[in-house]
């Protein structure tokens, strides 16, 4: 049975840690949500530590400098875990190869292929147009708008080819204000229908959690599974993961969701209920806004 809080204070103590989601939980893709800011300054004032995991496919340093600029300060979070850092370090391993088709929005996703100083010996990748690739990075359409139809032609020609995808965010859609966007994650899913091979490295899947738990570490905070809660509002990300990773979970019922859960302040508890046992998961918590 999911329990709906008023505040995160209601339940903060119980946790030294917390892995926080950024798009609709902390900011709405345009600015930051002040109440959300306020409850991580809150919680970090108590001893409660913050690491930002977001499906961002960008490096962790381009994440801290754009939610700057969306209003979110810096002691509002200890670390940031982005699904684009864990993917880049697959990525310079060699995962797809060395000629990788590129997908995404450029300039915006160029970060993606800062080299990584910490990989010893890391594969030479070079983009190329993808009748000459050994695999594809994909960080988003180039057309976020676009009918996801329009990347058949390129899916079958790979899949024919037998190219992997690697996938640098896993959500499908975000709400950009109140515009609504496709994501990496929906091209992944495209491709793993049409018979191809994707590879994920954010939320709901293990890699990030695992970066997370080192960004955790390097600030020689170590706490046990029992004292870390999970905060988002992505049923098959923030939930999903979660619930893989054995953590508690604050559903944020008034991003994604809000329209099916009938979230103004709060979820209706009726319609929370049937909407986390359509999504097949579960939540320990809910609340309509983080605050």
């Amino acid at each position: 049975m999911t329990r709906i809080i008023e505040n995160f204070a209601d339940i903060s103590g119980q946790y030294d840690a917390a892995f926080v989601d950024l798009w609709g939980c902390m900011h709405d893709g345009i600015k930051a949500l002040p109440d959300a800011v306020a409850a991580m300054q809150t919680y970090r004032a108590n001893g409660g530590v913050v690491v930002l995991v977001t499906n961002s496919p960008r490096p962790w340093e381009s994440v801290a400098h754009q939610i700057l600029d969306f209003g979110i300060p810096d002691d509002a979070w200890d670390a940031i875990a982005t699904s684009g850092d864990s993917a880049r370090s697959a990525m310079y391993r060699g995962i797809v190869g060395e000629k990788v088709y590129f997908m995404g929005e450029s300039p915006r996703d160029d970060d993606f292929f800062k080299p990584l100083a910490v990989l010893e010996n890391p594969v030479n990748i070079q983009r190329v147009p993808l009748d000459q690739a050994d695999g594809i990075v994909c960080c988003g359409p180039f057309d976020p708008m676009a009918d996801l139809d329009v990347n058949r032609a390129d899916f079958l020609f790979a899949k024919q080819k037998g190219l992997k995808l690697l996938c640098a965010n896993p959500d499908i859609v975000v709400d950009r204000g109140e515009v609504r966007e496709w994501c990496a994650g929906a091209l992944a899913q495209l491709y793993t229908d049409m018979g191809g091979e994707s590879l994920y490295f954010g939320k709901p899947h293990p890699p990030i959690y695992d970066l997370a738990r080192r960004r955790l570490a390097a600030l020689n905070k170590v706490p046990s599974d029992a004292s870390i809660i999970a905060i988002g509002d992505g049923p098959h990300t923030d939930v999903l993961g979660a619930v893989q990773e054995d953590l508690d979970v604050l559903f944020i019922s008034g991003g994604l969701a809000a329209a099916e859960t009938r979230t103004v302040t709060q979820p209706d508890p009726d319609a929370l209920r049937d909407y986390l046992d359509a999504q097949q998961t579960s939540a320990t918590y809910a609340i309509g806004h983080l605050r």
